[in-house]
């Protein structure tokens, strides 16, 4: 036992970093952990590893589907034996993404990001770092326009794409510590780079350090670099990563006087988390002369002096904001907008959580003033904008033990005293309509953007424009949107937001406007919302990511749940992937491509029944469609499969009628129908009954001149009820 606690005891300072604030890591070896041949093994040297490029989105799901985590695996696994740390990277990156993203359209690119999402966190329930986003200031990489675009664009901050990112991931891992990297932050973009992590931090997306490449300071002065770091830091305010550090020298003195005119000063610095070396074996790093040893393990004097410099007290004792490399403090100041007029009101909530300790309150201030003193949440303060320009906002969290946690952001004063208001006096009560034209009063950047507001006429667009409509919702439930648009081109491109105070959400994927014919010849586009709404107090934001298309008005229903036996209006779907909704001579239609799917809310009000289905359809080339019933507890029974021939033409439909071989269970479930091949276009689907159930059957209020109707349970319910009811000692369906 004494052997093995000072094995053990070893092991946790076998590595070069003897610091327990920070450590001193590397990448995977031409997709290897340790390099072979001579080279020390990877333990014994770095406490900290990051896979070059197997946990990457195009390394792991290269083709759409399948995914391979065996490389990214081999290094986590290795962190995890050897008791240090591992970073994930990337989750977003305009470059190194799968091919067959590109030729997606915008609303399925999100759905599949958030599928690679999805099965990131199912693969891996906790990870300790994550690079989020990945090189997206301006043109970084040639990706960027795309990926941005499949996030949801620029939106009302500018950089909605990437708060957007990083709340997805925060929802997935909100014990990891979450980094936003890039190249050239340290000297060549970074005004561009604080200017885009700074608007990160302000609007309160869950950003918890920034990452400098370091690729860089290859001949970099130390003065340089100082000033640059300390500009950095006193702009933002937040814990720093040295992520891919190399210098790349073929010359040995060279590269080891960089090496020392560069490390200490990134090391040292109190807000410094850790630094990452990019490679260390000659033939296997990024940039050909960036080596710290040789294939047959030979050291080059900048390794030896990295050795070296690793055992000084400097280096051991620096301190650094994450001790062990864990995430105590998650706290993000999130205002209701970056940018507020003149005497309005700006409610302001502190996020906080803690990993392990209690909170006891939270101080939020303003320019140094303090506004507020929070013991308990939601912790919401509001600030009066009483005099213009910019304003430091700092909250500071007390935990039960003393200790104290900060955290900045910063909001911008307009000298416009137009104060922020609904459009009309009675706020828009939905289901109900809203005119496009009738959106929020107040000051351009504040209410709205890029728009010029029209009495009575259509909305032109224009594109990265943007209007917030406040609205009053009257019950919880999942909504549709219908958006009557009119467009001379088929270019444009929407979707309709809401900046909540714990996440932004999209409550519709990214909309594609066709072309309608003309500038006055509208079409009504049929935009299910994929989050379900509360009832009450709402403010959408409808962003415009590409423009130039009319807009007139917007229809909010709420979608209904369908009785079986009974037709499911197949433009109300509750959810989806890939699938279009076209107006052709059948009314709605749904059209489907392989793999494509639709979701409904169903109600199966005949319990232990036995029912049929028709199912109208046509397609081009032959299709199979399946269905299936998912319970609550996600329980899955399959109604079958509907095999479509070939009907010459879309505009051409046949019934399929088949019985299901299952008996149904009563109760509120989701129906799901998936086109397995083909492409098709499914205009109608109704469900029966089979078998006799002595039940009649009503059209919508007939049982209204029947005298009064009861629900099963005995209790009088009224003429519009829906289901199963009681009349005159009968059991009737009214649908």
């Amino acid at each position: 036992m004494l052997l093995a606690a000072v094995m053990l005891s070893t092991a946790a300072f076998a590595q070069l970093s003897k610091n327990p604030y920070k450590f001193l890591g590397n990448i995977t070896t031409s997709y290897n952990v340790d390099a072979g041949g001579g080279v020390p093994r990877y333990y014994t040297l770095w406490n900290q590893i990051t896979c070059e490029n197997e946990s990457k989105w195009s390394s792991v799901e290269g083709s759409r589907g399948y995914f391979n985590w065996n490389g990214a695996d081999n290094a986590f696994n290795y962190a995890k034996q050897h008791n240090f740390t591992y970073k994930f990277h990337a989750l977003v990156w305009g470059a190194q993404y799968p091919g067959w993203l590109e030729s997606l359209p915008a609303g399925e690119r999100f759905s599949a990001m958030t599928n690679w999402f999805n099965h990131a966190k199912e693969h891996y329930k906790e990870l300790p770092m994550i690079d989020v986003v990945n090189e997206a200031v301006g043109t970084h990489q040639a990706g960027n326009p795309m990926i941005k675009e499949t996030l949801g664009g620029g939106g009302k901050t500018g950089y909605d794409w990437l708060i957007k990112a990083f709340e997805m991931a925060y929802e997935r891992w909100p014990d990891a510590i979450l980094i936003y990297n890039d190249y050239n932050s340290i000297r060549w973009d970074i005004d561009n780079y604080i200017t885009l992590v700074r608007t990160l931090r302000d609007a309160g997306a869950p950003i918890d350090a920034y990452g400098n490449q370091s690729h860089d300071v290859n001949d970099i002065s130390e003065d340089e670099l100082k000033s640059a770091l300390k500009k950095q830091q006193d702009a933002l305010q937040m814990p720093m990563f040295i992520t891919e550090l190399d210098i790349d020298k073929a010359n040995d003195a060279q590269q080891k006087a960089q090496y020392q005119k560069v490390l200490p000063h990134m090391w040292e610095a109190p807000y410094c988390a850790g630094v990452t070396l990019w490679g260390y074996v000659v033939g296997h790093t990024w940039v050909g002369n960036s080596g710290l040893y040789q294939e047959n393990g030979e050291e080059r004097p900048a390794m030896t002096w990295i050795k070296e410099y690793m055992e000084t007290d400097a280096a051991k004792n620096a301190v650094g904001p994450f001790p062990g490399t864990k995430k105590e403090a998650s706290i993000y100041i999130r205002p209701a907008a970056l940018k507020v007029a003149l005497n309005d009101v700006l409610p302001i909530k502190v996020r906080a959580r803690m990993a392990t300790k209690t909170i006891e309150k939270v101080e939020l201030y303003a320019s140094n003033n303090l506004i507020a003193t929070m013991t308990s949440e939601p912790y919401i303060a509001e600030y009066t904008a009483s005099s213009a320009g910019t304003k430091t906002l700092k909250a500071v969290v007390t935990t039960t033990d003393g200790s104290t946690y900060e955290r900045y952001s910063r909001i911008q004063v307009l000298s416009n005293t137009t104060k922020r208001e609904p459009f009309n006096e009675t706020v828009p009560l939905l289901p109900g309509t809203i005119k496009a034209e009738e959106f929020d009063k107040g000051a351009s950047g504040v209410s709205y953007y890029g728009i010029t507001r029209t009495t009575d006429s259509p909305i032109k667009t224009n594109s990265n424009s943007w209007m917030e409509y406040t609205v009053d919702v009257a019950e919880d439930g999942l909504y549709t949107m219908d958006m009557e648009v009119a467009s001379t081109n088929a270019n444009g491109l929407f979707h309709l937001s809401e900046y909540g105070f714990d996440n932004l959400t999209y409550h519709t994927n990214m909309i594609a406007v066709p072309n309608t014919g003309g500038s006055t010849e509208f079409q009504t586009l049929h935009c299910p919302m994929m989050q379900e709404l509360t009832a009450g107090r709402h403010v959408f934001c409808l962003n415009v990511d590409k423009g130039g298309f009319y807009i007139k008005n917007m229809t909010f229903n709420l979608i209904p749940t369908f009785i079986m036996p009974g037709a499911v209006a197949v433009k109300d779907m509750v959810r989806s992937e890939g699938v279009e909704i076209k107006t052709t001579s059948e009314g709605n239609v749904l059209s489907m491509d392989n793999s494509d799917w639709a979701e409904y809310l169903v109600d199966v009000t005949l319990s232990n029944n036995k029912y049929s289905y028709e199912l109208t359809a046509s397609s081009v080339g032959g299709a199979s469609v399946s269905m299936a019933l998912i319970d609550s507890d996600g329980k899955e029974l399959s109604l079958g499969t509907a095999n479509i021939t070939s009907t010459g033409s879309l505009d051409t439909y046949q019934v399929k009628t088949n019985k299901i071989r299952n008996k149904l269970n009563e109760g509120k479930k989701t129906l799901r129908i998936t086109l397995k091949s083909g492409s098709c276009n499914i205009a109608s689907l109704n469900f029966t009954n089979s078998e006799s159930t002595g039940i009649d059957e009503l059209e919508g209020n007939d049982a209204a001149n029947t005298g009064d109707i009861y629900n099963l349970s005995g209790q009088k319910v009224a003429a519009d009820y829906k289901g199963i009811v009681i009349r005159n000692g009968k059991k009737v369906v009214v649908r």
